[in-house]
């Protein structure tokens, strides 16, 4: 008999991992996009991509409550049509996009390193992969405790923004009198709020770690729904900060929003958010190594060709074999791989498979209502509409 995995997470770790996933090196470049298309009322556009994101969040928070396994997404889909094989095929989908992901953040964050410092660039990539990997098979407890000192790096280099944004003069932008927003204006709103929602990305991760919570049926949907609202706030109040601070089209034009923020509040450098940028991308790597170990420990309890990655190290507690693999692939993918295009291609799948689980719990809730926590028929419809608008943009955007 397979050895399990160690219920050794809570509710804390687990809302620090989900906020984590979500609060990654994105929100540095991610502000000026959205704030070319909404303008001032850009902040309004990160809310509103909360908003959008709830509903597959919630399609997600019932799910982990009826199935919570390591292979989160792939059991859900299994569950929902029936259907092994889509099981598989949407775990193995989930596992490649989170070691693209990986490789990507991996690749950018030991650019930013080498920058900082001068070090080689492949072997910054290798040595954070190593000691990563390192660190995701000593423990999850031990993983997600570094995770969570690194979101909170994250959170205090977002929060400096916020402080420096929200005690500068106010730009001509912010001070011009501003009327309600008119149908044009509401138009590029819901045309950043759509560009905002890949920064929600990441909440599906929470529920590949339920075989490892305490009491999962009730701490499960607590921490998806807790990482979702205190990301949505934090993003809505650093974009408030940088519109507020900057005019919106320096802004709009800018690769480094959150840095050009810091220079015009503070006038000086912003090299140290260089530095934050890698403990981000180290946060982010180890969370879809953590993951997507998962994942392959999951699918190897459906799948007898996947047996070999249905075990836990007897010590550490944590699926060994699986967590190397990855961690191999991952450093691979940010040494040999131009990741541009690739990272489109993962959101991509990512929101395929949002689609397929709105739809799978639209069809597991006309069989079987029950569940020891329940949302209205109305959110996985809600969910699958949002989801498909959103995959539809991204392949055109691809296109």
């Amino acid at each position: 008999m397979a050895e399990p995995l160690k219920r050794r997470i809570g509710l804390g770790l687990l809302t620090a991992y989900g906020v984590g996933v979500m609060v990654g090196a994105g929100i540095y470049v991610l502000v000026g996009a959205v704030v070319a298309d909404a303008g001032i009322w850009a902040p309004l556009a990160f809310i509103l991509a909360g908003l959008i994101a709830a509903p597959t969040a919630l399609s997600y928070a019932e799910f982990s409550t009826r199935l919570p396994e390591a292979a989160g997404e792939a059991a859900f889909v299994g569950q929902g049509f029936s259907s092994q094989g889509m099981a598989l095929l949407v775990g193995l989908a989930v596992v490649v996009a989170g070691t693209v992901s990986a490789g990507a953040v991996l690749r950018g964050g030991a650019g930013y390193l080498t920058a900082a410092t001068g070090v080689d660039g492949s072997l910054a990539i290798i040595a954070m992969g190593l000691a990563l990997v390192a660190v995701a098979v000593i423990g999850v407890l031990e993983s997600l405790s570094l995770a969570a000192v690194f979101t909170a790096i994250e959170i205090i280099g977002l929060a400096l923004v916020i402080w420096a944004g929200g005690t500068a003069e106010p730009s001509a932008d912010w001070a011009a009198p501003m009327a309600l927003p008119g149908i044009p204006v509401w138009a590029g709103v819901g045309l950043g709020a759509v560009l905002a929602f890949f920064a929600f990305i990441g909440f599906e991760d929470i529920v590949n770690m339920a075989e490892e919570v305490s009491e999962p049926t009730r701490t499960m949907p607590r921490a998806i729904l807790l990482s979702l609202a205190i990301t949505s706030i934090i993003y809505a109040l650093v974009c408030w900060a940088a519109v507020r601070t900057v005019p919106v089209a320096e802004l709009s034009q800018s690769t480094s929003p959150l840095a050009l923020v810091w220079q015009v509040a503070r006038g000086s450098n912003a090299d140290f958010l260089s530095y934050i940028a890698v403990f981000a991308a180290l946060n982010g790597v180890l969370a879809q190594i953590v993951m997507a170990s998962r994942v392959l420990f999951g699918l190897g309890k459906r799948t007898p060709a996947l047996g070999l990655f249905r075990h836990a190290h007897p010590r550490f507690g944590t699926p060994v074999l699986a967590t190397l693999v990855l961690g191999a692939a991952v450093i691979l993918t940010g040494l040999f791989f131009s990741v541009g295009r690739l990272a489109e291609v993962t959101s991509s799948v990512l929101l395929s498979v949002f689609v397929l689980v709105n739809l799978a719990l639209i069809l597991q809730k006309r069989r079987a209502p029950a569940a020891p926590f329940e949302v209205p028929m109305a959110v996985p419809v809600v969910g699958l509409i949002l989801s498909a608008m959103a995959l539809i943009t991204a392949l055109g955007g691809m296109l």
